[in-house]
């Protein structure tokens, strides 16, 4: 499964926070949702994300094995 966990640790040290993501970036609530629960976010927004915090794709997502799991397993 992919996480977001960087995203947080690299938005922390940006200076930015979640309300100049919205307010300044145009970064949809809904977005700055996905990403708190781990769902999926399209690349263009991981490409806005990295381009804003001036950060590579592994500095907001990294790949995170779910033991296993079949797609229909962790989605039931």
């Amino acid at each position: 499964m992919i996480d977001y966990k960087p995203f947080w640790e690299t938005l922390k040290r940006s200076g930015e926070t979640t309300y100049t993501l919205v307010t300044r970036h145009r970064v949809s609530g809904a977005t700055i949702d996905k990403l708190r629960k781990n769902r999926p976010v399209n690349t263009t927004t991981l490409d806005g994300l990295c381009g804003i915090l001036e950060c590579s794709l592994g500095d907001i997502a990294r790949y995170v094995p779910d033991g296993g799991k079949g797609r229909e397993e962790r989605d039931s």
